[in-house]
């Protein structure tokens, strides 16, 4: 078994960009970390869920205590599109913020991203997608999840959904970069059973493909063997025992970590062949990466076997380079059956018709072309087809 990449990685010219403030009941230092930004009119990005679990006020109050005026924008969903960032946009010009909070899982992190960049640059949020598309500097931004999914509080990029096509449009800038994350574990410990499966299932899925990629380096590839190691010591745990803090603190910075590793080495397959199915049958985007991911771990063998056994030795399990990859497959499936989760698409009722429309709308996204192995129409088909 052949693999080139297991001795070869990407130069890399990183600059550290944010202050990670990491601790139980971390959350309330948020006034006093805005103020050191200079912060007087906050803007609070918040999906309303977070109100009833009492996490906005606690931020709201901190705030406030330092004498910061807050105002809150809540009218976006799970996956935020180009039309709540434009309604997020207009609340930004009436409460005139100089710092934005992006509090709440994936979507609130993002929809304030996406936010920041219309603001302050002009336009539509479509004028961003790729890299590097602001014109001018944004609006800092403090970053407080509240799940263990997609570690965008360590990202520079925006994940948003064209509101016509549903089609979901990365964008990413150095000045898009949170100023602070915040990461409470306490927070977490409120998540649905159904957000705590899905999240955590799209963290491992980060924790693995960032590990491949074609731009893995060193300093990638150590933040994603220490997310999986945590990821996979806490998903279980997390299940049987919800309110298990040390379990939701491996969960969340294994989630964080793994979204550094995103933003030094990019992701894969999974991810590319997932977002068709979120777009087109409005599959979550954890059920769909998680569902997709032992199949694109099975084609992407010969090439990265030997990787693949580096991160089961990382979470104890030893295996020889040939069997590696069907050992990680078989454990993510497992890991689904825990979480209640279907494994093949035929769970979801998906027609086998629509592969080929699914494969051309797979082979157009930007994380396929991270893969270690070239993506196709005819292997990327063939992860459609063996998934059914």
């Amino acid at each position: 078994m052949t693999n080139p990449l297991s001795h070869t990685m990407q130069p890399f010219d990183i600059t550290g960009r944010m202050r990670v403030v990491f601790g139980e009941g971390s959350i309330r230092r948020v006034g006093e970390l805005a103020a050191e930004l200079g912060a007087r009119s906050v803007m609070i990005v918040s999906d309303p869920g977070l109100i009833e679990a009492g996490h906005f006020d606690v931020a709201k109050e901190s705030l406030q205590q330092q004498g910061i005026r807050v105002e809150s924008f809540h009218d976006f969903s799970d996956n935020p599109t180009s039309d709540m960032v434009d309604a997020g946009v207009r609340r930004a010009a009436e409460v005139k913020p100089d710092l934005l909070v992006g509090l709440g899982g994936g979507s609130s992190m993002d929809c304030c991203k996406g936010i920041n960049f219309v603001y302050c640059c002009g336009g539509t949020i479509h004028d961003y997608r790729g890299v590097g598309k602001a014109t001018t500097e944004l609006l800092p931004m403090i970053a407080i999840p509240t799940t263990s999914g997609t570690g965008s509080e360590a990202q520079s990029f925006a994940l948003i959904s064209d509101a016509k096509t549903h089609e979901k449009m990365p964008c990413g800038d150095p000045r898009a970069a949170c100023k602070i994350a915040i990461l409470d574990p306490n927070l977490t410990l409120t998540q649905p059973t159904g957000v705590t499966s899905l999240t955590g299932i799209d963290a491992i899925s980060h924790a693995i493909e960032t590990y491949v990629t074609r731009r893995r380096n060193p300093m990638s590839v150590t933040y994603s063997k220490r997310a999986f190691e945590l990821l996979s010591s806490g998903f279980s745990k997390v299940l049987l025992e919800p309110q298990n803090l040390a379990a939701r603190t491996q969960m969340q910075l294994g989630a964080h970590f793994a979204g550094m590793a995103i933003e030094r080495s990019m992701l894969g397959a999974a991810h590319a062949v997932a977002n068709p199915l979120t777009a087109r049958f409005n599959i979550i985007h954890g059920q769909a990466v998680g569902m997709m991911l032992p199949a694109v771990i099975r084609m992407n063998a010969p090439v990265v076997g030997s990787l693949y056994a580096e991160l089961l030795q990382a979470s104890g399990i030893t295996a020889s380079p040939e069997n590696a990859a069907d050992r990680l497959a078989c454990r993510v499936t497992d890991w689904l059956i825990e979480a209640g989760m279907a494994t093949k698409l035929s769970d979801l009722s998906i027609p086998t018709e629509t592969f080929d429309r699914l494969t051309g709308d797979a082979l157009t996204q930007w994380t396929g072309t991270f893969n270690p192995v070239p993506l196709r129409h005819d292997n990327v088909l063939g992860l459609y087809q063996s998934s059914l």
